[in-house]
């Protein structure tokens, strides 16, 4: 915090996340408020999970999908829109050639932005409906005992709530970049990490509720013991998940002599690393396996609610039967081989070796480096993919033995750890980036390495001390006035 910048960095990025963590709370135009507060009282004592599809738009709504709130749909259009830009880039020469192209990267980030709005307007639309016939999505299953949860149901309320639920996203997605440029980290990544962490604090009671103080007048001191071992275990699971997201295989490279000096003297050059990642498509296979196995169950629930075809998925779909886990196995050796085939070019870096004097010991340079460097990452990403496999499968064997809360098991692998750990490295990387950059100026003193180093730290200029304050200032107003029209209305 002695360092301007970076404190102007870490406090305008907390001001954009308490913004964000604000609008989940703004409920949708037209949604009994008062039934959604009482569903969500029911459902604090219920011990049945979200599945599907909606675990997944929870993850990145952070809550925003219980509130039902404004940011409802979170910034998965946007994630979705990204992914589906990447694989066309490397499947499609066309797009592939135009990200190559002088402002090619401007160019995809517009087409990645209007695709997110039409993936929005359709998810938006999906979710406008459901919430007219709620008995059709698993996680608001049993609201409709509370009242109606749509006050107006009718063309002007999906017509207002769809504009609301994309404007919504937009505005995460204006705040994302707004972070990556001006703040600590990337955007995007931070807030789902941040909505994920919301529901730490009250994972952390329910576990201590469900096995330490089962009722008010009794503990269980056995389950204090079992919470122990379950701390222990989850510390277990996030060293090996940074091991393996930290983990790489280090290829050495070598380069031809070369001349220096004025005595033209030759020089063996050092020794390079090439380094290739042991989890090379790091979470991308477990969202894309979470997605497409909800995918058919969400449709088939908006289409043919109560078909013997709906029953039929929801049985090979559940967490508790030997299907899900076969299917799911599969799928994410399926996505993170599909992950490297696309994204890895073994021909394309041994090409560069080439042309660069360089060559690996042993291997001769050319096709024989390629078919070197393809076979390795083959035999990596089978670690990698195994190891995905049974961090995917940690949550749901824990939910379906009883032990943990659904709520709870999410933080002992899945999706929601493997963002986790991948994002605070990425955000500890860029912080200790700036530090060793503003040393390098003090050695300087000058400062003339300043240009040369000013993209590790983010895409821009950092925020002002007086945009800042103003930011601050104008939460701290909003939360205030917030706290006392709480207060006279439960005493009014």
């Amino acid at each position: 915090m002695k360092v301007p910048e970076l404190r102007n960095r870490i406090l305008f990025t907390l001001a954009m996340i308490i913004i964000v963590r604000l609008g989940v709370h703004l409920p949708l135009p037209g949604v009994n408020v008062e039934v959604l507060q009482q569903w969500i009282e029911h459902q604090s004592s219920d011990e049945s999970g979200i599945g599907g599809l909606a675990s997944v738009l929870t993850i990145f709504s952070g809550g925003g999908l219980q509130q039902l709130g404004i940011f409802a749909l979170g910034i998965m259009p946007y994630i979705s829109a990204s992914i589906m830009t990447q694989l066309l880039t490397a499947v499609v020469p066309q797009w592939s050639k135009m990200v190559r192209e002088e402002g090619g990267r401007q160019k995809m980030t517009k087409w990645t932005r209007g695709i997110a709005i039409g993936i929005a307007i359709v998810q938006g639309w999906f979710l406008v409906v459901s919430l007219e016939h709620p008995e059709r999505l698993n996680f608001l299953s049993g609201i409709d005992k509370f009242g109606d949860l749509v006050m107006f149901p009718g063309p002007m309320f999906v017509i207002s709530t769809i504009l609301t639920i994309v404007a919504g996203t937009m505005f995460l997605m204006w705040i994302g970049d707004q972070i990556t440029e001006k703040g600590i980290g990337n955007g995007v990544s931070l807030i789902i990490c941040v909505n994920i962490i919301h529901s730490l604090p009250g994972a952390l009671t329910l576990a201590w509720k469900t096995l330490v103080h089962p009722s008010p007048n009794q503990i269980n001191p056995t389950g204090a013991l079992a919470l122990v071992a379950l701390i222990a275990f989850l510390i277990v699971v996030i060293a090996l998940v940074v091991t393996v997201t930290q983990a790489q295989r280090r290829i050495a490279v070598q380069y031809a002599k070369r001349v220096a000096g004025n005595g033209n003297k030759m020089f063996n050059a050092p020794t390079q690393y090439l380094p290739l990642k042991l989890n090379y498509s790091g979470v991308m296979p477990v969202i894309f396996a979470t997605a497409i196995m909800s995918l058919p169950q969400l449709l088939i629930m908006q289409i043919w609610p109560s078909s013997w075809i709906a029953m039929l998925i929801n049985n090979w779909m559940s967490p508790n039967g030997y299907p899900y886990y076969i299917i799911s196995a599969f799928m994410i050796f399926f996505f993170s081989y599909f992950w490297v085939a696309t994204m890895f070019q073994p021909s394309q870096i041994a090409e560069d070796l080439k042309r660069n004097g360089g060559y690996i010991p042993g291997i001769r340079p050319g096709p024989p480096t390629a078919i070197f460097l393809d076979q390795t990452m083959q035999r990596l990403t089978f670690a990698g993919s195994l190891f995905l496999t049974l961090i995917f499968f940690v949550p749901s064997m824990l939910q379906a033995s009883g032990a943990l809360n659904p709520i709870v098991a999410q933080f002992f692998g899945g999706t929601s750890l493997l963002i986790l750990v991948g994002v605070l490295l990425d955000a500890m990387r860029q912080v200790e980036t700036t530090l060793l950059q503003r040393n390098y100026d003090g050695f300087l003193k000058k400062g003339k390495i300043r240009g040369k180093y000013n993209h590790l730290q983010g895409t821009g200029e950092a925020a002002n001390s007086t945009t800042v304050t103003i930011i601050w200032v104008v939460i701290a107003i909003v939360l205030l006035g917030g706290a006392i029209a709480a207060y006279v209305f439960t005493k009014f």
